[in-house]
């Protein structure tokens, strides 16, 4: 009990303080103009593991939910996604998977929700697309949204199998929501559409340095002039 306690205590103050640390990082957004053709339904916005912490500088159009593990690692970030203004379901590959999708579907079809999947979570290997946010969209009858980030500035844990990125305070990030995919697009299809979104995250950031990170790990300058809209 008193070590719940603890992760509880611990989770809340990891969320105040990406909070604080998200304020500071400087967005610029992308929205793919097919995106407007769907807004009326979910959007079950797909990445890839370790590309999540420029994604969560953009201010999501409406509630998400996540799921999370059921693990002891859950329970503190459970809290500090709630602290982020996420909607938790409890849930992990190995415990609670089917109940905790279940009730993911469940809100998304209430209305007014999205959803969020790291779609080659929770242990990789990294790009390889797991069935549940497919699963999730088909479910509720909405749609996938790949997803894409890159940073200016960051940290990359290049010993963690997803390399996480976690943009340095008060870095630039630009965030690209692609064009949205049927529930029933294939694994590759995915994969391809998640890589494009990061490709061109990058491309955003390319021409104010060539020093930078992108989170698809593709790293130094694109070639050519991206366009902008």
């Amino acid at each position: 009990m008193v070590a719940r306690g603890l992760r509880a205590v611990g989770g809340l103050l990891l969320g105040l303080l990406a909070r604080v640390w998200l304020a500071t990082l400087r967005l610029r957004l992308e929205i793919h103009p097919e995106l407007e053709a769907v807004r009326d339904v979910p959007w079950v916005l797909s990445f890839f593991h370790g590309t999540q912490w420029p994604l969560l500088a953009w201010r999501r159009r409406r509630r998400t939910v996540v799921l999370v593990s059921l693990s002891k690692d859950g329970d503190i970030q459970a809290r500090a996604l709630g602290m982020l203004g996420m909607s938790v379901v409890r849930g992990s590959s190995s415990r609670g998977g089917a109940r905790g999708l279940a009730a993911l579907v469940r809100r998304l079809r209430a209305g007014a929700t999205d959803a969020a999947f790291a779609v080659d979570g929770p242990r990789g290997p990294y790009g390889t697309v797991k069935p549940g946010a497919s699963m999730a969209a088909k479910r509720a009858g909405g749609v996938l949204v790949p997803m894409g980030s890159a940073a200016m500035r960051a940290k990359v844990f290049t010993r963690a199998w997803d390399r996480f990125v976690l943009a340095w305070p008060f870095s630039t990030v630009s965030v690209v929501l692609g064009p949205p995919l049927d529930a029933d697009a294939g694994d590759m299809e995915t994969a391809a559409a998640i890589v494009a979104a990061n490709v061109r995250a990058r491309a955003i950031l390319a021409p104010e340095t060539a020093s930078m990170v992108a989170c698809s790990g593709i790293s130094g300058p694109s070639s050519g002039k991206p366009k902008t809209d």
